[in-house]
């Protein structure tokens, strides 16, 4: 008997032990496969820059694709990145950015062949025009010393608003070099070729630099330096998480915005720096030029760089529409070919809320409108569906009751640019208010 129950105690334990094998290689094996998407989709993340340039362009286009329209109210028909479609305007909450009135420069790089400096900048080192499988559109490619100065922007207004998309490569070396951006009097763009640009030449300018790995490697970092007459007067740094190679946030939005002496520094909806002495009183700035001011510490790293955007003009919307009885904007972003309101909009569609919310009786129209490029009816169904879009955001995310809204879209019609410009189209892709 003592034998048997002996057997039978072997027995059960002999299953028990197969059945806890059992269990941890199953697992194992959902260990294993979890990982495998993991690094899949690790290396996903890195298409964006590390397949960038030239003869890989497979953009999809056809006859309604128009400049500049990632980031636009535009008509463009290409498949929206990542990216693009992450993020929705709660994420923006505290994005009080609000772009200009009027575009004055806007450059995407489609007018430069793959492989080319671009035409209309100069250089004093190198840089390419380059495509990626995973970003449509141009990018200037810069990963060597050297500056890169847009050569068509001669003046620099006492308002104005500066925006472009940055794109790194993912563990970018900390003791690679940031990208850094002036703001310059006096000269051009010739001038500023030489060493002596600011302290020995006494110029005046403010220095905007972003990092996207800092010193612990878990974010990035931006900085900025103010010079009056070559002397620097201020100096700061800060930390950002909007832009960091070792998590794959390897894209980010930056946005400046000058108001005066003021300047903000926006990376995506981050506000990073508000300062109301940047730039000196009474005084003409009239030079924009990136820089990279060393090198790279490894030749993997680079930065990308498009839809660079200048406009002009402080939008006063409560005057605009109450006092004159319209508002009209291109600081409503969509996805391309899309009716989604990208997250960046959100501080125009703050304002507008705020106006309709203090003028409770005040009822308005929303009017959609595209550039000339691509079908007629396809644009015109667009620019409805956009204005309907902007109704609902309004009403689902800023209390404002929807029969207080109207929407209608008028596509390519009642253009108020040349549509034979980057810069006129992209006025002409705009979304107005019209007061009731």
């Amino acid at each position: 008997m003592r034998k048997i129950l002996l057997s039978l105690m072997l027995l059960s334990f002999a299953q028990l032990s197969h059945s806890q094998i059992l269990k941890r290689i199953l697992e194992r094996t959902k260990q294993k496969t979890e990982e495998k998407v993991s690094e899949k989709v690790s290396d996903a993340a890195t298409k964006p820059i590390d397949d960038a340039g030239a003869g890989n362009r497979n953009n999809g286009k056809n006859g309604n694709t128009s400049a500049g329209d990632t980031n636009t109210t535009g008509n463009k028909n290409d498949e929206a990145t990542p990216e693009t479609k992450t993020g929705s305007l709660a994420t923006y909450s505290k994005f009080d950015f609000v772009p200009g009135d009027k575009v004055l420069v806007f450059e995407d790089f489609s007018q430069d062949a793959v492989g080319d400096f671009p035409d209309k900048w100069n250089t004093n080192g190198s840089g390419e025009i380059v495509t990626t499988t995973a970003q449509q559109d141009h990018w200037l490619m810069v990963n060597k010393r050297g500056r890169f100065v847009p050569d068509y922007i001669t003046s620099l207004p006492d308002n104005f608003t500066f925006e472009f998309d940055l794109i790194c490569n993912e563990k970018f070396s900390y003791y690679s070099n940031p990208l850094q951006l002036f703001f310059l009097t006096g000269g051009n763009g010739k001038e500023v070729m030489e060493n002596s640009f600011v302290e020995l030449g006494k110029r005046s300018g403010v220095k905007l630099g972003i990092h996207p790995t800092n010193a612990g490697s878990n974010g990035g970092s931006a900085f900025i330096e103010t010079f009056e007459d070559g002397t620097r007067v201020i100096n700061n740094e800060a930390a950002t998480t909007q832009f960091n190679s070792n998590t794959g946030k390897t894209k980010v939005k930056v946005s400046i915005w000058r108001q005066k002496q003021r300047i903000r520094l926006y990376l995506n909806q981050e506000k990073v720096f508000d300062l109301p002495r940047a730039f000196a009183a009474n005084k003409t700035y009239n030079t924009a030029m990136f820089e990279i001011w060393s090198g790279m510490s490894q030749d993997q790293d680079k930065y990308l760089i498009s839809n660079i955007k200048l406009a002009v003009g402080s939008p006063d919307v409560r005057n605009k529409l109450i006092s004159e009885g319209k508002f009209s904007t291109t600081g409503i972003l969509f996805d391309v070919n899309s009716d989604k309101i990208r997250p960046e909009s959100y501080g125009v569609l703050k304002d507008i809320a705020n106006v309709l919310t203090e003028n409770a009786g005040v009822k308005i129209k929303i009017v959609g409108y595209t550039d000339s490029d691509g079908d007629d009816n396809t644009n015109l169904e667009l620019s409805k569906r956009r204005a309907a879009s902007v109704k609902g955001a309004l009403n689902a995310d800023f209390g404002i009751a929807s029969d207080r809204m109207q929407t209608d879209g008028m596509g390519e019609k009642q253009p108020v640019s040349d549509n034979k410009t980057a810069e006129g189209k992209a006025n002409n892709r705009r979304v107005e208010f019209i007061k009731m």
